[in-house]
This record gives structure tokens, sequence and C-alpha cells, in this order.
């Protein structure tokens, strides 16, 4: 065993026996619960509830369209260089948030707001003017909200950056994956280091206040020399945040993963050397590992949330506000409410018929249940805080229980035990604690709850390493 930080142990051969598909717990359930059998006004009502209770928003937009495909993508998007087609999409995308906010309360304000895709940038300045306008207009935002938005480096330029953030764009996001030019030819995605020095220049003379860059491993010709390379020109970009994310090879799901090598893929004693490599030069540079695959500065809003037990999970991943309602706007985006979760129509057609029919363009939800929502709890506190507290479980649920938290879960104090016994958690009367050889695995410990995952194992998930 090698301690690679205070937080973090890794632990090779107990990351080769829990290498498993699983959920990465974006939410419980988990996406693929959500199904086309799902009523409209379940998704009213829970906006319902909120209006009731002024709950805050964030808001989330999805911008899908990209000049040109990446193979590695495994987002919803419309690969096209004819940006033509923005401005329709941009006029639908205005109409579903027009729709929506007419049935929220003019009380609850936003919190957070982020653009994904796809490539927001791939809209104009005068685009970006229109939608920034749009929401600005439906909604109150608050003086301190995070917003962000996620930039393809490859076109880009000064006044841009510039212009979003004289727009009101605190929080910017970007995709590295790679600095090898090897790698970068196999995955259709070449990034000269130049320019991302350059924009990572740009970035900070504009002022955000936080810039969050991506890497990926698992990716074809990577090895641990010429990954540690890319880590270590990643540090001296000195991004606020890190996600180092690991491949998902899933080309029955994404067809458009077919045109990567297979045969140059790293084996997976190669990825569990990358993973550990990456790991200890991040923490021995002075970033926290936060989870799963984040890792922030000590003085980033993240780390201080976990540090405060404040750090929560949706859609876009991990995130400092836990009590507000997720509303995403756009083809293929997914809305977190309370109990209810839906997503709209992943094809344009039917988005653009949904709303001029002027109907939501829901295409399919799911509602949860009393169960659905301790176990979300559950699972929640231990993939953001790396620990649980039973009798806090018991007092915020006791009128559901029938019994204590033990005889609730008795399924899973067996598998429970066998984790423990792994040195994966430390369980006491009062607390499940996660040590620092689980923190790689909190997947699988998170795991242990899912009651959907019983039922419909391993259905297309990424590998947990």
């Amino acid at each position: 065993m090698n301690v690679l930080s205070q937080n973090v142990k890794f632990d090779a051969d107990l990351l080769r026996k829990y290498d498993q598909p699983l959920p990465r717990y974006t939410s419980y359930p988990p996406a693929t619960e959500l199904t086309e059998d799902f009523e409209q006004a379940d998704f009213k009502a829970a906006i319902a509830v909120g209006n009731y209770k002024k709950t805050p928003l964030s808001l989330y937009c999805h911008i899908p369209f990209c000049e040109s495909a990446c193979y590695f993508c495994g987002c919803n998007t419309v690969i096209t260089p004819n940006k033509i087609l923005a401005e329709p999409y941009l006029n639908y995308l205005i109409r579903d948030i027009q729709r929506v906010a007419s049935l929220i309360h003019h009380e609850r304000t936003v919190q957070q707001l982020h653009w994904g895709g796809g490539t927001p940038n791939y809209l104009s300045l005068r685009q970006v003017e229109a939608l920034w306008y749009a929401l600005n207009h439906c909604f109150d935002f608050d003086d301190d909200a995070e917003i962000s938005i996620e930039v393809n480096p490859r076109f880009l330029d000064r006044d841009y950056l510039f212009a979003l953030k004289d727009l009101g764009f605190n929080r910017i996001s970007f995709g590295i994956q790679d600095f090898n030019l090897q790698v970068q030819q196999a995955v259709n995605r070449i990034q000269p280091e130049e320019m991302l020095f350059q924009v990572m220049d740009w970035v900070r003379d504009a002022g955000f206040t936080s810039v969050n860059v991506d890497l990926i491993y698992g990716l074809p010709y990577q090895t641990l020399e010429t990954f540690k390379s890319t880590v270590n020109k990643t540090i001296q970009l000195n991004p606020d945040r890190i996600a180092v994310f690991n491949f998902a090879y899933v080309p029955w799901l994404k067809p458009i993963q077919r045109l990567i090598p297979q045969e140059a893929l790293p084996l997976a004693e190669e990825k569990l050397r990358i993973l550990q490599m990456s790991i200890e030069e991040l923490s021995n540079n002075g970033y926290v590992f936060i989870g799963m695959d984040h890792f922030a500065k000590p003085n980033d809003e993240l780390a201080i949330a976990q540090q405060q037990g404040q750090l929560h999970r949706n859609f876009q991943g991990y995130t400092t506000k836990p009590k507000s309602d997720l509303l995403a706007f756009g083809m293929s985006s997914i809305s977190m409410l309370h109990d209810v979760y839906v997503q709209n129509h992943k094809r344009l057609k039917n988005y653009y018929q949904a709303i001029n029919s002027d109907e939501l363009p829901i295409e399919k939800g799911v509602k949860l249940n009393q169960d659905d929502v301790v176990r979300r709890t559950i699972i929640m506190e231990l993939m953001c805080q790396f620990q649980l507290s039973p009798d806090k479980i018991e007092e915020k649920y006791h009128l559901h229980f029938d019994g204590d938290f033990a005889e609730y879960f008795q399924r899973e104090q067996l598998q429970l035990r066998l984790l423990e016994a792994d040195g994966l958690i430390k369980l006491s009367p009062n607390q499940i604690e996660v040590t620092p050889s689980g923190r790689l695995l909190i997947r699988n410990i998170a795991a242990v709850f899912d009651v959907y995952l019983r039922e419909r194992a391993n259905i297309g998930y990424s590998k947990a390493i």
C-alpha cells in the first residue's frame, strides 16, 4: 500500500477486485431509471412544492452543437460546422425557458447557472447575449450567483472570453483531456500546448473567479510517462479545479467511439498506474481530493464545502448548492427537483415539436417514492462527505422507518460488513466512515444502498476505475 495524501490511499489489489460497472451517482435513482411512462403533472406538482417553499434555483442550458466530433465524447451532441442550425435552436431554447419560467414563483432566486454542451461557445456573441438576457428577464439572480460556462479552447479568442466575463460569467471550464499529440490525433481533438496556455492566460486576464479543466485517462496511446507529462503541464496551468475522468469505452452506446483504435487503449494495469500517479502528483502539488475524480485547491468552494459537510451532487457533478432545484433547458437536459427528475427530448425534431405544441418538451422522467428519497440522502452523504450518521438518518426520516436504521437496511448490513472486512469502511453504531482505501471505490460503497442495481445490474455503466 502507498499513502498518497492524508485522505486517500491506493490499494491496487482492492481496486482490481472492485473494478466493475456502476452508476456515477450524480443522482439517485440513476438516470437509467427515467421512463416514458411519466406524467407531466408530477413535474408541475414538484415545481408547485418548490414555489411554496421558495426553494432556490440552479439553471442549466444545453447547447448541443459541435463543429467536429471528439471520439471519446459521451454527451448528447449535434455535430455540424453549419452554424445556421444554432439560430432556430436558440429560439426554441428561449421558448422552453419562458414556458417553464411561467410556472415558477417570482420570489425564487437563481443561485447557480451553467451552460454546457456540446460547445456553448459554438454560439456567436450576439446569440450568447440573446440567451443571457432571456434568462435574466425570466429569472431573478442572486448578486453572488455562480455563473459558469464550458468552452472549447480550439474555437475561442481573447475578445470572446472578455465578453463572457463582462456579461456576467464568473466561472469557466474547458477540456484538455491530454497534452500528447498522438493521443489527441487518435481522439480527433488536436489542441496545441501553446494554445491551451494562451487560453489560460486570457481567462486569468479576464478575471474569472474559478477555472476548471478536465483530463481523461484510459485514452488510446496513453502511458504512465506520457500522462505524467500531461498532469505536470496541467499543474503548471494552475487551474482552481481539475477533473481526472476515467474514459468510459462504451461503443455499443456511443457508436462514435468505434473510430478509436481499441488495440491502442491502455491495459487495466497501466490505467491503475496512471490513476495512482495522477493522485500522487496532484496531492503533492496542493490539490485536495474531493471525491470520485475531482481535485480542488484548498481555498476553493468545493474543498471548503466538503470540510463543512455541505458538498452535494447533481447531474452536473459536485456542487456547493445542495438545497436548490435544478431546472434544465434544451434538448436531452435533465431537471432535478426534490422528488421528480425529468429529461427533455433527445432529438431536435421531437424537442421542437413539443414546444410548438405548447407542451413541456419532456421525453421521460421518474417520480421518487419515500424509499428513494431516503436512499438518495444516504448515497449522496457517502459520495460527498465520505461518512454517514445512521442516527441522523433515523432522526430525519423517523416517520418512515419501520424500526431503526439497521433493521430498515437489514439486507445491506451483510454487504457493509464485507466492505469493512476489505478495509473500505469502518462501522460503528453511530457512523459509517469511508477509509482512505475506500475513497477511490466510493461508487462501490454507495451501490450497497442502490435497490435498482440489484434488478438491472451493469446496464451500460462505466467501470468504477
